[in-house]
């Protein structure tokens, strides 16, 4: 019985290192908003009634950052960023299509080194970074799986689903939860409204309890879309607190690193599809249970999501590639200091349908330096954040006002550069480009932009060296969207091609069962 004994002590010992690493590996919740404004979150200064308590009880649970911000304000660029560790033009994913195969994704990497379980729920193609026959995502569910993306319990149902596979599996777990909220269509109450499986908000608002924001203007019909958008505000926060739910049912809160974050800011004009400081600036908190302490608040260091990668690899015990651009914040999730956080880069490139707007910007917690090369010739600016309801009626209200007028052009024409002082104007409504009192800062963003777009590549570069040459600008942004057209009748004739080779395979076997069913 001793010799039993002892040989149970031994294998205990032996084993007991792997047990271990099992279940400290922990598991990551990653959640994302659509188009979410920064200030629309309750604790980061929100004055509408009610609108995030879930999310406001992560952040109070975690680490909350002021500063924080998404590389490229647009969907899946964005979210490539998140998925690639790197800049658009490294990545490959400068528009709406996925990376260089050669490019190594945070799924790929935590399945690869740590047999995570990968999983998606939402947004499936604009979170899936890389173009293979089969990318590692081991459970996936769109938006036609959960009531158009727009169902927190239809995400609660499957989110439980999937950890019953991991704990079957005995495999820690990586879940990408995307919510479609609240990217348009907004809200909209009809009596039907819940057939398919979307559900309603847990509050719908109305236009007079809704606030606007500062870069907006304080229209009736603004208002309107805008208590719209808040209701899907209010139902993103819903789905959060039913994700969050399910994790503690499941009795894996404390071994699960929750990180929530908004893909890019909300659909309107100056700010989705831009790269103002609504346009990046991202509702940003992480948790983290006995690892990040509690109710923390970082108003200092500026993070950029092109980090976000390389933190979450070595908070899992991988090794981070040495071809990501990021750098991994995860001394300040705990405590520590780090440098050289006082500054971040940013980019826009094009639209979904392809139309290149270029734009690069540099900032810090007190000024934003933008360049714009297509803003040339009286080229004129267009997607889908200026195609709401919000900016006809600015436009029609423009007509009687001169202010609003000058504010309606700026957004559709714009300058080749502008700069903002943050501190005293959040809103960029006075672009200081021209202003011979800021002439000494700017020259100091300047360089700053310069030293950015050399250390990353960045194929602005030229034009950015020749900013004051219109004629030049006019000629090489034209051969750029050449390119851009190019590279997209490359991508749509390979899409062709797959479509006839799968339509060909269905007419045979379509043919096959026809000739067996004949033969009987």
């Amino acid at each position: 019985m001793k010799r039993l004994i002892n040989l149970f002590t031994t294998l205990c010992l032996l084993f007991s290192p792997m047990l271990f690493a099992q279940s400290t590996t922990p598991n990551i919740l990653l959640i994302t908003a659509d188009d979410m404004d920064y200030h629309s979150v309750g604790v980061n200064g929100s004055n509408v009634e009610d609108i995030t308590p879930n999310i406001d009880r992560l952040a109070n649970e975690g680490m909350r950052f002021t500063n924080a911000h998404v590389t490229v304000a647009v969907c899946m660029p964005s979210r490539g960023v998140i998925g690639t560790g790197c800049y658009p033009n490294n990545s490959g994913m400068t528009g709406f299509f996925p990376s260089k195969p050669s490019v190594p994704t945070l799924a790929e990497e935590l399945k690869l080194h740590k047999n995570y379980k990968p999983g998606v729920l939402g947004k499936v193609k604009h979170s899936t970074p890389k173009k293979v026959e089969k990318y590692v995502w081991e459970y996936n569910q769109d938006a036609k799986d959960l009531g158009s993306g727009r169902s927190p319990k239809l995400y609660k149902e499957h989110f439980k689903q999937f950890i019953a596979q991991a704990k079957e599996e005995k495999r820690p777990f990586f879940m990408m939860a995307n919510s479609h909220d609240p990217h348009r269509p907004f809200f909209v109450d009809n009596p039907n409204y819940e057939k398919g499986g979307k559900q309603r908000p847990s509050r719908i608002y109305t236009p007079e309890e809704i606030e606007v924001p500062g870069f907006l203007e304080d229209l009736p019909e603004v208002r309107r879309e805008l208590a719209n958008y808040f209701s899907s505000v209010k139902r993103c926060d819903d789905t959060i607190g039913a994700l969050l739910d399910a994790l503690e049912e499941e009795g894996l809160t404390d071994n699960t690193i929750v990180i929530f974050l908004s893909d890019n800011g909300m659909a309107f004009p100056f700010a989705k599809s831009n790269v103002y400081l609504q346009s990046t600036r991202t509702p940003f908190m992480v948790k983290w249970p006995k690892h990040i302490k509690a109710g923390q608040v970082n108003e200092k260091d500026m993070v950029s999501m092109v980090d976000l990668m390389p933190t979450l690899l070595e908070a899992c015990g991988v090794d981070v590639p040495r071809t990501l651009d990021g750098r991994s914040f995860l001394p300040i999730l705990e405590g520590k200091k780090q440098k050289d956080r006082d500054m971040i880069y940013t980019h826009y490139n094009e639209t979904s349908g392809s139309k290149a707007f270029p734009m690069r910007a540099v900032q810090t917690h007190d000024y934003l330096y933008i360049f714009s090369p297509w803003a040339v010739g009286g080229r004129q600016y267009k997607t889908s954040s200026i195609n709401g309801k919000s900016f006809t009626a600015m436009k029609e209200k423009a007509v009687e006002d001169e202010a609003l007028k000058l504010r309606v052009d700026f957004c559709l024409f714009r300058t080749v550069t502008e700069f903002y002082d943050l501190k005293n104007d959040p809103n960029g409504l006075n672009n200081l480009a021209d202003d011979p009192k800021s002439a000494k800062k700017i020259a100091e963003f300047e360089k700053h932009m310069l030293a950015y777009m050399e250390k990353t590549n960045d194929p602005m570069l030229d034009m950015y060296k020749h900013k004051d040459d219109e004629d030049y600008l006019i000629k090489a942004t034209e051969k750029h969207q050449e390119i851009v057209n190019d590279a997209n009748r490359i991508r749509r004739a390979e899409k062709r091609k797959e479509r006839n080779a799968t339509n060909g395979k269905s007419d045979k076997h379509y043919q096959k069962n026809k000739k067996n069913r004949n033969s009987h």
